[in-house]
Parts: C-alpha cells; structure tokens; sequence
C-alpha cells in the first residue's frame, strides 16, 4: 500500500500531513469512497466509525487496519466539514490531489459509498468491505488478514 501512496502525504481528520510509508507500513487498507453530500454514504459511515474504533481502540493489540478517505466532494471546505462532522480518526487522500481519479479508475468505483479492501500491494482482498461490515461487523476482519498477507497476533 505504500506503494500505491508513495510520495503523496495523507491528511489526519484535523488536516495534518502524514507520511504513508509511516503511517500505511504492515496495515490492511480501507480505501473509502465518499462524499458528505451522498445519502447512503452518511448513513454508512458512522457504521464504519465504531467497525473502525473498535479495531483500534478495543483491540490489544490494535488491528493492523487504517482507512483513507477517497473524496467526492463538491469543495475542499465540503470536505474537511464533512471528515470533522462524521469521520473517524482515519486519513484522507487531499481533495485537491488528482490521484484520486487514477485511484476511482484502478478500483473501478462506479458508486459511492465503495470500500474497497487492499493489501500492501494495493491488490484487492475484497471490494465489498461495505457490505461485509454491515452483514458481518467485527468478524469480517479476520477474513481479510487471512487474504493479506499481514502477519501479527490480533484477536477480537
């Protein structure tokens, strides 16, 4: 996943510049497809935000899981408003970085909310995180370690 970021610094939710080879390194990755302004993308993500906490937070250790926002909002300000209402603690690609078409167009995102699952490679493990989260909850995550190559003790 490095690789798929390499050169280009993510933002935490209060608008800070991250390193992804730091802050991506050995983690499964939630590349999220959303925008403030879509309907099923508000209902969906503060189910992501407890999937998320309780990963991080309720985990000894914490689950090697980080998610990037992907924006399809309509300004940088739709953005950021949106990432400080309703967000969890995760990291997003700047709304102003082109990247995020090249990335629309690789994971073939058609639709919002997409959450696509990668490996460190940014191969995909599963493009129906969305949907496994809302059937399957905390349990699901187990089923994308396996498929990732990530190796590190987690128990839920």
């Amino acid at each position: 996943m490095v690789d798929v970021f390499s050169g280009r610094p993510l933002l935490t939710r209060d608008g800070h510049a991250v390193d992804p080879e730091e802050v991506l390194q050995n983690k499964i990755v939630g590349l999220y497809f959303s925008a403030g302004w879509c309907s099923p993308c508000r209902d969906f993500t503060p189910v992501l935000c407890d999937f998320y906490s309780e990963l991080l937070e309720g985990a000894r250790p914490p689950a090697p899981f980080e998610i990037v926002f992907v924006s399809s909002d309509r300004s940088p300000e739709e953005m950021a408003e949106y990432m400080r209402d309703m967000h969890g603690d995760w990291l997003a690609l700047p709304f102003h970085d082109p990247y995020k078409h090249d990335l629309k167009k690789k994971y073939n995102i058609t639709a919002i909310p997409k959450l696509v699952i990668v490996k460190q490679t940014g191969e995909v493990i599963t493009d129906k995180g969305r949907k496994q989260i809302k059937e399957r909850g905390l349990s699901c995550f187990r089923n994308w370690l396996e498929g990732a190559d990530v190796f590190q003790n987690f128990s839920n």
